[in-house]
């Protein structure tokens, strides 16, 4: 994934313990500490300015670079468990999600932050409960559509899946059809509609604009999705990562884990070809292009498709631990 349509594009990976960026060396990629932080949970990038990024921590709050990761900069954020960000490509809008469950946006570049109560006054939000700390619940997943302003998609853990049409202003309770666990949420890139979950209890996907939801489980025989990628090359092309429960995802080893490609109408196939039989660890992060799809398992190790997720080869890092690998950001140049 070094090139998108002959751009060169940047390669982010977000760890446990901080954030690295990748750079290609040859036939190896060089592995290049950004920045150390603490229990990090989430990374967003910029669409409109590439070297500005965000992460947030468990209990560090959030943190902003406007120099590719150089220097960075704490946020004032009434927040110090932060565990979803985006940025919105339609209007630049900011969204910080936290535990306990409660919504932020920044109109200038995160700045200055309001909150968006209207989430806390759902009817289902008496309800929200996160399994590993039950009296509790955090914002999982934010989408901001990639060419409608104020349009988005917000994901509980454990509570449903939200939509707004109106930055967070007002709130669309979950959707039925949707998984009410929600792990992942992506839009596809060209903005026509389409809209993909993961969940807890599978899959889902809307074509509507996130308006009415439908289960996507058909073939797939793991049920506790985590890892979501939309291939923007292919209108009906889209990959989940599986395993059979949370424990064997997140805790007890081998994960039994598996990649799983949905083409046109289905069903589910299961694609592995290079990759690790049987796969032990988690396939925590998906992440694509056009054509090409980056995997990155629990332990660290990277595996890429050329071939829309047929097959696969393992990157070569030197340089930085990926261990503790959360989530890929794949960043284009935008100049």
């Amino acid at each position: 994934m070094r090139t998108v349509k002959g751009a060169t594009v940047t390669v982010l990976i977000l760890t446990d313990t901080g954030l690295t960026k990748l750079e290609p060396q040859a036939d190896r990629w060089r592995a290049v500490r950004l920045r150390d932080a603490t229990n990090a949970r989430a990374l967003a990038a910029d669409p409109h300015d590439a070297g500005t990024l965000y992460i947030g921590t468990r209990g560090d709050g959030a943190w902003r670079s406007a120099d590719a990761g150089e220097t960075w900069t704490k946020l004032d954020l009434p927040c110090d468990d932060v565990f979803a960000l985006a940025v919105s490509a339609a209007d630049g809008h900011v969204y910080a999600g936290c535990e306990p469950s409660r919504l932020y946006v920044s109109d200038d570049g995160g700045a200055t932050w309001s909150e968006r109560e209207a989430l806390r006054r759902l009817p289902s939000a008496p309800t929200w409960s996160f399994p590993p700390r039950p009296w509790t619940s955090h914002v999982s997943a934010i989408a901001p559509h990639p060419t409608r302003a104020g349009l988005v998609l917000l994901g509980i853990e454990l509570g449903g899946l939200m939509r707004s049409a109106d930055a967070g202003r007002s709130w669309r309770d979950h959707a039925p059809g949707a998984q009410r666990d929600v792990h992942a949420l992506a839009w596809h890139p060209s903005g026509d509609g389409r809209a993909y979950e993961a969940g807890g209890g599978g899959a889902a996907r809307s074509d509507d604009h996130g308006e009415t939801w439908r289960p996507a489980d058909a073939g797939r025989d793991l049920d506790y999705c985590w890892g979501l990628a939309v291939l923007a090359g292919e209108p009906e092309t889209w990959l989940v990562s599986a395993s059979p429960s949370a424990r064997r995802a997140h805790g007890e080893r081998p994960a039994q884990a598996g990649v799983y490609r949905w083409r046109e109408g289905g069903p589910w196939r299961r694609v592995g070809e290079g990759l690790p039989e049987p796969m032990d660890d988690m396939p925590y992060a998906l992440a694509a292009n056009e054509e090409r799809v980056l995997v990155g398992l629990r332990s660290g190790r990277l595996f890429l498709s050329d071939d829309q997720g047929e097959t696969w080869g393992e990157l070569q890092i030197v340089g930085a631990e990926l261990a503790g690998l959360r989530s890929i950001e794949v960043v284009r140049p935008t100049s």
